[in-house]
């Protein structure tokens, strides 16, 4: 209690240590080895879906790669900013405030926001999520990072991945197949790359009923935890946050689980 109390500069230091995405998947699959102990978690039938980070940045940081960007009229801490009839993309724009976030809209309907891109596979069985991603926003993020976790987490011939109309090309397909996974992805109305193999069986439709679950882990994410908009900038630190947090999902969702066991047995 006497001891001469530690500079402030420490915490940082200390956060700097933690936040950092070796970590982060190390806490995550401790959880997940607890999940396993308890037989909570399929090797056979899994989900997978992205969903939108909100960057801490904002549009007026979106300026030209070539500094030709005129400097706002009125000054001061918050300019005004008059984007109208200005062409704007990651080709020829960056942030100054976070140079890693990307201008994305999750689809046609939505607001183009600078953004990061978060990946979750889930196991069906509980509905926990059992490896995760976080890339920059593209449009073919979500198919990438799938691959990246399939790789990494589905092992078992034969294991079943529902996803979304965004998924279904005949590239990503192809992929799924030649690593023994089947695709039970929902098809397009037009230019489908899945056909009567898969969608004649029962189980094609079961997945694309339970991959909607996957749903709630982003809402959780999103209202419970930090992620509608991280708080950190840089790719490094976002893919820490998100990493951690599905981690807490996953507590709450096995707190859940064993909470309802104990109260029937």
């Amino acid at each position: 209690m006497d001891d001469e109390v530690w500079d402030h500069s420490s915490f940082s230091a200390n956060r700097d240590r933690l936040l950092n995405e070796r970590i982060s998947r190390m806490f995550f699959e401790s959880v997940l080895a607890l999940a396993e102990w308890k037989n909570l978690i399929s090797d056979e039938h899994f989900s997978v879906d992205g969903t939108l980070i909100q960057a801490w940045a904002s549009h007026k940081s979106f300026v030209k790669k070539d500094a030709s960007t005129p400097p706002p009229e009125d000054g001061g801490r918050n300019p005004t900013v008059n984007f109208k009839g200005e062409k704007r993309s990651n080709d020829t724009h960056a942030s100054t405030t976070d140079p890693d976030a990307r201008l994305y809209k999750k689809s046609e309907g939505d607001k183009s926001q600078l953004a990061f891109l978060g990946h979750a596979l889930m196991e069906n069985r509980n509905g926990l999520v059992v490896d995760v991603e976080v890339t920059q926003a593209t449009g073919t993020a979500e198919r990438e990072a799938a691959e990246t976790m399939i790789k990494r987490t589905i092992h078992k011939p034969g294991a079943t991945l529902g996803a979304d109309k965004n998924y279904d090309t005949k590239d990503f397909v192809a992929k799924l197949r030649q690593r023994k996974v089947t695709p039970h992805v929902a098809s397009k109305e037009k230019g489908s790359a899945i056909d009567g193999r898969t969608t004649r069986h029962d189980g094609y439709r079961k997945s694309l009923k339970i991959r909607k679950r996957i749903e709630e882990v982003f809402g959780w994410a999103k209202t419970v935890g930090p992620l509608r908009q991280t708080k950190f900038r840089g790719l490094k630190k976002v893919a820490a946050q998100t990493i951690f947090t599905f981690a807490a999902y996953n507590l709450t969702r096995m707190g859940a689980i064993f909470g309802w066991r104990y109260s029937t047995a």
